[in-house]
């Protein structure tokens, strides 16, 4: 899907911002499309590696149906190199694998152990969009929903064609979206593509969660993030839950410290003083700022520890109980009424 065929053979990708021109045998950057006499074919269709059910607070969604299970899956390929992947075993494959899953065993096993939607996440799906799509579509006829756990850098064509089945996406931007540091840590050359997917999604009326990794000496610089929090604000708005997420080690960058609490904190109050209404300190098990607060009278909606919800107090209506604050959240609260479950 999404290619436009070219001279000599060659094809251009348009499913995502670096819109790869591939030579005839060739593949795109992320390793897992391939020309093969003049068609663009996925090589991971169906070839999952992972499928698990787990909670939806570990997207993380903090607004959408909170304490919901969700089943998460992935194949390998991303069309990002980050050197501090915690995923990296599946993002940066060489190798083509997976187990053989068809569109509708995912939905048919996603509904026997209680999940409610369904996450495409650990690598980058965009370059699984093939069967990415054709689930989105089996899962919203069968009631679950969909949500992408995404680095951002889909193209406004495919968020269209997405579009339709898709209820929420959270967005992982990184180290406050400097461009140095994307182009060092991560060979991207340019951050505009995440900029025109976010207001693609808020075109479409997809609801939005951003994280944002702070990555302690190269991406922790508050100018930066005064900057991402502006833009954040004036073009979606101050109700997008902001998390930003504590950096851990792991891949090339594994010998790099810990972000600190400290800046964590920086960066919250920076972020609630600039206006942002739910902004959430992420990867720190415990943390008050884990938790919801109602942005006008302050006292706590949703408590949380890591990924478990502790207490819960909005109405059906979505409000505060103590002053009627309208709070932004897709659906209820769910109690437990489903089952961990890994097909793998």
């Amino acid at each position: 899907m999404l290619y436009t065929r070219l001279e000599g053979g060659r094809v251009r990708c348009n499913l995502c911002g670096r819109r790869c021109i591939i030579p005839p045998g060739g593949r795109g950057f992320c390793l897992v499309r391939e020309n093969k006499d003049g068609k663009l074919f996925s090589l991971v269709y169906g070839k999952l590696t992972a499928f698990n059910v787990d909670p939806i607070t570990k997207k993380p969604l903090f607004h959408v149906w909170p304490g919901a299970g969700i089943t998460s899956i992935s194949t390998v390929g991303c069309n990002f190199r980050c050197l501090f992947c915690d995923n990296w075993v599946l993002s940066q494959s060489q190798e083509i694998y997976g187990k053989s899953f068809t569109p509708e065993r995912v939905v048919e096993l996603s509904k026997r152990y209680g999940a409610m939607g369904i996450a495409y996440t650990y690598n980058e799906p965009t370059v699984f969009f093939e069967f990415m799509y054709d689930t989105a579509r089996i899962a919203k006829e069968n009631g679950l929903f969909n949500t992408i756990v995404t680095n951002g850098y889909m193209t406004p064509e495919a968020v269209k064609v997405l579009a339709p089945y898709l209820l929420a996406a959270t967005v992982d931007v990184k180290g406050n979206g400097n461009l140095d540091f994307h182009r060092k840590f991560m060979s991207v050359n340019d951050v505009s593509p995440i900029y025109e997917f976010l207001l693609e999604l808020k075109r479409h009326g997809i609801f939005i969660e951003i994280t944002d990794l702070v990555v302690p000496e190269y991406g922790d610089k508050l100018d930066d993030l005064k900057k991402l929090v502006s833009w954040i604000i004036e073009n979606l708005g101050p109700e997008v839950p902001f998390h930003l997420l504590r950096f851990m080690p792991d891949y090339k960058m594994i010998d790099h410290y810990v972000t600190p609490v400290e800046t964590l904190m920086k960066h919250y109050k920076v972020a609630k003083e600039m206006g942002l209404k739910y902004v959430y300190i992420g990867n720190v098990p415990g943390h008050p700022f884990e938790s919801t607060y109602c942005p006008e009278c302050g006292i706590v909606l949703i408590r949380r520890y890591g990924f478990d919800i502790v207490e819960y107090n909005v109405t059906k209506d979505h409000r505060c109980p103590k002053c009627g604050a309208k709070i932004p959240i897709i659906g209820n609260y769910v109690k437990s009424n489903w089952h961990w479950f890994s097909a793998f």
